[in-house]
């Protein structure tokens, strides 16, 4: 075990994550799973704003349910709790899409963030009506963020682009955040570098090893600042976090226990046939394609989860002062925000929160004192309150 020092003075913002396409215990099995039905989801969001992460991310996709929607009914039952709301450019308008997100940013006070998620599947691009090539895609949504960007500034914006045309367009509800709210991005091709330098707030990239997120960072830098720009980062991992190292790695091999080898095959078969995000190759290359005899890949860095799971696929796994040493070592390289996630979503919010948090500096919000009954929790019948060092 190491010790790390509390960084009070520059903390990490940790967000969490809103699983719209169901949830569980185990990867790659129905055992235990957990339907994305609303009451849930309000659950983990409720959790989340409760033990003081700064916001959700809510994904995109075929197998996603809606996420504006989702993000507008979580924000009236939570109170500090930022919305990170994925966006697939070319499924609507910038104009259409720029409404929604002042309308949300105002109907949750300044909360709503969008991470705009170019799409690395061609065969779900498809049924979205895209048709676009790898590189094209890219080169569309430059087009689209010229135009979304400036409309949440509050210009009227004529484009007579390649992909998108407009004339006059503009906001006549403008959102509560100035000058606009953030615009959150990831993609690893030359391209989407490109479009990160040149249009986004925060670049995001998946838990890989540090000297392969310290290159992809370092060349979103040098792009940025030849545009006269900088850019934040963001690292969207997984999270296994318990009291000692051991209990940790058994919650690891306990996620993946029912996990079938025909499951492992077809899941990795799928991303190799479907799939031309670079993002996904450089995820499935950490355990050779589907591998499970050599998961950890760096020091606390576990690959199990992107056995099946497409996307982010990696882990940091250990005990509170271990886990926040690897992720002081990813912030060192210049990463601001963790959006972090975990099996299942609610029930790890709260191991997440109560075992690392303190070791990040980050504090919940304060509460109203609630009494303890005399014998419970440390409170013994004497009045004497005792605590575990």
């Amino acid at each position: 075990m190491s010790n790390t020092a509390i960084n009070t003075a520059n903390p990490l913002d940790v967000f969490w994550f809103i699983p719209v396409s169901g949830d569980g215990a185990y990867l790659g099995t129905e055992k235990g799973h957990r339907p994305a039905e609303f009451s849930y989801l309000k659950q983990i969001a409720q959790a989340a704003d409760r033990l003081g992460f700064k916001g959700v991310l809510i994904p995109t996709g075929q197998g996603c349910d809606d996420p504006f929607i989702t993000a507008s009914a979580l924000a009236a039952h939570t109170e500090r709790l930022k919305f990170l709301v994925a966006l697939r450019p070319g499924v609507a308008s910038p104009t259409f899409v720029a409404r929604q997100a002042a309308a949300l940013d105002r109907i949750s006070n300044g909360r709503y963030l969008v991470n705009v998620v170019t799409g690395g599947n061609p065969r779900e691009l498809a049924g979205d009506g895209i048709f676009l090539p790898h590189d094209e895609r890219y080169a569309h949504t430059a087009e689209f963020l010229s135009v979304y960007n400036r409309l949440l500034r509050g210009e009227t914006v004529d484009l007579d682009g390649r992909y998108i045309k407009v004339k006059g367009a503009r906001l006549d509800f403008p959102p509560v955040q100035e000058p606009s709210p953030p615009v959150w991005f990831g993609g690893s091709s030359d391209p989407a570098i490109d479009v990160a330098a040149q249009y986004v707030d925060t670049y995001l990239t998946w838990g890989e090893p540090l000297a392969d997120v310290k290159a992809k960072l370092d060349a979103v830098r040098a792009r940025a600042k030849a545009h006269g720009r900088t850019v934040k980062f963001g690292l969207r991992i997984h999270l296994i976090v318990r009291d000692t190292e051991e209990e940790a790695w058994a919650q690891a091999d306990k996620l993946i226990r029912h996990l079938p080898d025909e499951a492992i095959e077809a899941a990795q078969k799928k991303f190799a046939s479907e799939s031309d995000s670079i993002g996904q190759k450089r995820m499935s290359a950490l355990h050779q394609g589907g591998r499970r005899d050599n998961l950890v890949i760096a020091p606390n860095l576990w690959a199990g989860i992107g056995l099946v799971r497409g996307g982010a696929g990696t882990a940091l796994v250990g005990d509170p002062d271990t886990v926040a040493t690897r992720l002081r070592e990813y912030q060192a390289l210049g990463i601001e925000t963790i959006i972090a996630s975990g099996y299942p979503h609610l029930e790890e919010a709260y191991q997440t929160a109560e075992l690392l948090f303190p070791k990040l500096g980050i504090g919940q919000e304060p509460r109203v004192r609630h009494a303890t009954a005399p014998g419970e929790f440390g409170a013994s019948g004497t009045g004497l309150r005792v605590s575990a060092s």
